[in-house]
């Protein structure tokens, strides 16, 4: 048997259904009402979005996303899920937003068998949840796998972000997430975060241990400060007038996105270099296909042209150069969930700083390196990363409980 959880606003969307979206408008569209004859626009209908600075909206970023996902053979439904206006007993709404309106968690849960283990995936800073697209059909024959947009990311609500700290930046995301996973009603999970979604299903597991059963890191942001691994390159660039100018951007909250935002109908193209250099010409693994770059490209685009919201935590979760300021290095010693840390052998996140907190932890962890990947692994290379994820839940996975099974041909310990 197959299955698929339901709650609050949900659309059903089968291969054949995603593969038939080719247009914005059509893609708007639920599967229930796909066969339904689009109303012809009107003439300023078809004028007006050729006329915006900056041309996206919440409904192309769901239309965007059904297209990236028209690759996946798994049925699945998309969610809105409802987590209320504010964290409980907290007397801001999610964080002085002027609006008391409740907010959503974009969710898409893939098709599963029955009793598989609920694997949970988080993306990471500037990304959403689509970028798993090359992952989701394996993985979805082992797991009952969800993937959300972070609160502020994606087809997620994007509330005014005033967070004035890095206490209440965090909770603007750990309580956000556990809401969630109440409305969602859902428990004993596999967590699995990348980059800034794994400092985030990092801090989670260590204020809610009882929910998670697992811990997969994915190239993991927010290890260690600035004064644990001091960079003399660093130092001596901060000191010419190149990096006081970025330092000052960074303290001021200047995001990528806004380079974007601010080149309006430019901003297409310049996404789309970027996907070409990265997943292309500069990928150190498996190339993407021409469809998988243009809808991707697509993708990238609305989700990080969109409103400014969780995007803004840059500063108060960093300082310059991608230093925590609150590293999960000073907690190891705290860890309750097992943990298995996997990296691209190419990723400029440092593995060395998981090696320091697993001397630490008084739970079990592994670190593992895949070859040919870099940040992005499990886009560069998907076969690895997933026999990586594969190996790291093995005692949910095997029937008979086996947990000494060696490491896979090709993946690295460190």
């Amino acid at each position: 048997m197959r299955r698929a959880a339901a709650v609050a606003a949900t659309s059903r969307m089968s291969a054949e259904e995603m593969r038939g979206v080719t247009t914005a408008a059509a893609s708007a569209a639920t599967a229930g009402s796909a066969s339904a004859p689009a109303p012809a626009p009107s003439r300023w209908g078809r004028v007006l979005p050729a006329l915006r600075w900056i041309p996206t909206s919440t409904d192309r970023i769901i239309a965007a996303e059904k297209r990236l996902l028209s690759i996946v053979k798994t049925g699945y439904i998309q969610e809105q899920i409802n987590i209320g206006s504010a964290p409980p007993g907290s007397k801001v709404r999610w964080f002085r937003s002027s609006s008391d309106e409740p907010r959503f968690i974009n969710t898409i849960t893939f098709d599963s068998e029955e009793n598989a283990p609920t694997l949970v995936m988080v993306h990471g800073y500037g990304a959403s949840q689509g970028f798993f697209f090359r992952n989701f059909d394996a993985l979805a024959s082992r797991f009952r796998v969800i993937a959300i947009d972070q609160l502020g990311w994606g087809g997620s609500s994007r509330p005014d972000f005033t967070c004035k700290s890095t206490e209440e930046t965090e909770a603007w995301f750990i309580d956000s997430f556990e809401e969630w996973r109440k409305a969602k009603n859902i428990s004993n999970f596999i967590l699995l975060g990348h980059s800034f979604g794994g400092y985030v299903a990092a801090k989670y597991a260590l204020q809610h241990p009882e929910h998670v059963k697992h811990l997969i890191l994915v190239g993991p942001a927010g290890f260690s400060s600035e004064t644990e691994h001091s960079s003399e390159w660093l130092t001596k660039f901060r000191a010419t007038w190149k990096g006081m100018l970025v330092n000052h951007l960074w303290e001021s909250n200047f995001t990528p996105q806004r380079i974007v935002r601010g080149l309006g109908p430019w901003g297409p193209d310049l996404v789309r270099r970027y996907t070409s250099a990265r997943f292309g010409s500069y990928s150190t693994g498996e190339l993407l296909m021409e469809h998988e770059s243009t809808f991707l490209t697509d993708y990238i685009y609305h989700t990080l042209a969109a409103k400014a919201s969780g995007e803004l935590c840059l500063k108060y979760i960093f300082s310059f150069g991608a230093f925590a300021r609150k590293p999960l290095l000073q907690s190891a010693s705290d860890w309750k969930v097992p943990t298995t840390f996997i990296y691209g052998q190419q990723d400029w996140m440092n593995y060395q700083g998981a090696q320091q907190a697993r001397k630490d932890m008084k739970v079990p962890c592994e670190i593992i390196r895949v070859p040919q990947g870099g940040h992005f692994v499990f886009i560069d290379n998907p076969l690895g990363f997933h026999s990586a994820v594969f190996h790291a839940c093995r005692k949910f996975l095997s029937g008979d409980g086996e947990e000494g099974l060696s490491l896979p041909d090709g993946l690295i310990s460190a």
